[in-house]
């Protein structure tokens, strides 16, 4: 009897383990099953039954009255009893910072916005943060939390950055933002941060703030676990409009985002693990989706890579790029799947986008594009670029991207554009089933290695991959 049930144990054994190497083969021929494996890693948080209206904690109806004081109440009541709802009634309120708490649900209602200060003041004191990939003490973010869990932002109403050509924007220093000459702006602040995080100044010791000009982030959520954001409309961001940091288990969906200012990016996630971003409409001044992992010094040294994204049935209007990887990408990103998206507009400069350079180093690693409808857009469907910013002695890797069933309308300068080191080629970039029409260029690389072409019609012709010898 021992012998048998040896026997049926070493056989179940086998089969348990013969099924496991044959799922990993699949995983690896065909890597959409490794996304269904990471999307069952992502679960967005649930929230005790209770309210707390931030009028019953001094949230008046007069909306040019700063309420951050009710809402700081109300989040604390709710965290303090377990958890549950703060909830923004109908109206508009006027407030400063808003920091979340762990187990807190700041909900709005059909009809609420949230205004924010326009005053730099409201916004202290500083936090630790990052701007642009880097660390720093600065301005608080306009919704920040650090260190907490289960937090969301949900519901149909508007959050509004407030900021404007008289606010905010003019600290980038383009005309085109209201800047004018003479006025103070963030270049001076930008160089000497860049230049902290060289000499690797302690990043609590780059205190910036009052009497600076580095624009905070509009929701920024730092070192949290399972984060929510659904349903909110946001507009008029001074900067990063969703700029996850160091976060783990992160949802965005149903969001809608439409602000044209300066580095406006919709969805920022920075050196996140497994991150959903679904059914979201982005129509933003700068990148719609930007995957980050930290910019130089700082990157390299947390090296917490961006891993295990997926974003799919979103649609891009204007910005940069649709789906977008760097340049602040030091700590590398891996496992980035986008699927089912849609973009439209001669204003688009590109679908998928790639930007780093030997300042940044890092590898990226294992991007699955598929099934992209694209009416139009202006510069490049698949763009890699090893030079976005000056050189450096870190040599970036881009490796293993593929873009399948892409469909293109009338596109825009370049079909696929690629510039890199020749130490360091593009590798293993394949186009499948893609059809692009109306290029003034197909193609444009110069060093790529295992470049494949399958089914690639671009105007009317079948294209086949360059490769550099």
């Amino acid at each position: 009897m021992n012998k048998l049930l040896l026997g049926l144990a070493l056989g179940t054994s086998l089969i348990l383990t013969s099924c496991a190497q044959k799922k990993n083969v699949n995983a690896q021929n065909d890597p959409w099953l490794r996304a269904d494996s990471i999307r069952k890693l992502i679960v967005a948080p649930t929230f005790k039954k209770q309210d707390f209206n931030i009028r019953n904690y001094g949230a008046g109806d007069d909306s040019t009255q700063l309420v951050t004081q009710a809402f700081a109440k109300a989040i604390k009541a709710c965290n303090e009893s377990g958890g549950g709802r703060v909830i923004v009634p109908k109206g508009t309120f006027l407030t400063g910072a808003i920091h979340l708490k762990s187990n807190v649900n700041l909900h709005l209602e059909d009809g609420a916005k949230i205004k924010f200060s326009r005053n730099p003041d409201d916004f202290l004191p500083v936090v630790f943060t990052r701007w642009e990939g880097m660390e720093l003490m600065n301005y608080s973010p306009l919704i920040y939390a650090y260190e907490q869990e289960n937090i969301a932002i949900t519901g149909n109403g508007v959050l509004d950055g407030n900021a404007s050509n008289e606010y905010w924007w003019p600290w980038k220093a383009k005309a085109e933002y209201g800047w004018k000459q003479g006025m103070k702006d963030q270049r001076a602040d930008n160089q000497l941060l860049k230049e902290q995080n060289k000499n690797r100044v302690d990043p609590r010791k780059r205190i910036y703030g009052k009497g600076h000009y580095l624009r905070p982030a509009f929701v920024q959520p730092y070192l949290c676990k399972n984060v929510l954001i659904a349903d909110v409309k946001i507009i008029n961001a001074p900067m990063w409009n969703l700029n996850p940091v160091l976060c783990e288990n992160v949802t965005v969906s149903k969001v809608k985002i439409v602000t044209h200012g300066p580095n406006n990016d919709g969805c920022d996630p920075e050196s996140c693990k497994n991150v959903l971003i679904q059914d979201c409409y982005f129509d933003t001044g700068d990148d719609c989706i930007a995957i980050k992992s930290g910019r130089n010094e700082d990157g390299r040294e947390i090296g917490r890579p961006a891993e295990n994204h997926i974003i799919e049935s979103c649609e891009m209007k204007d910005g940069h790029g649709g789906v977008v990887i760097g340049s602040e990408i030091s700590g590398g990103a891996k496992n980035i799947f986008a699927q089912n998206l849609r973009m439209d507009s001669p204003e688009l400069d590109r679908v998928l986008r790639i930007k780093t350079s030997s300042l940044r180093g890092g590898v990226i690693e294992d991007i699955y594009m598929r099934n992209i409808e694209v009416g139009t857009y202006k510069e490049a469907a698949v763009r890699c670029n090893m030079f976005y910013e000056e050189a450096g002695d870190f040599m970036p890797t881009i490796r293993n991207v593929v873009v399948e069933n892409m469909n293109v309308k009338k596109g825009g300068k370049y079909g696929v554009l690629v510039n890199a080191y020749e130490q360091s080629p593009v590798e293993n970039l394949k186009l499948i089933n893609c059809k692009i029409d109306g290029v003034e260029i197909p193609v444009k690389v110069d060093y790529t290695k295992d470049m494949v072409f399958k089914n690639v019609v671009i105007n009317g012709k079948e294209v086949e991959a360059v490769n550099s010898k």
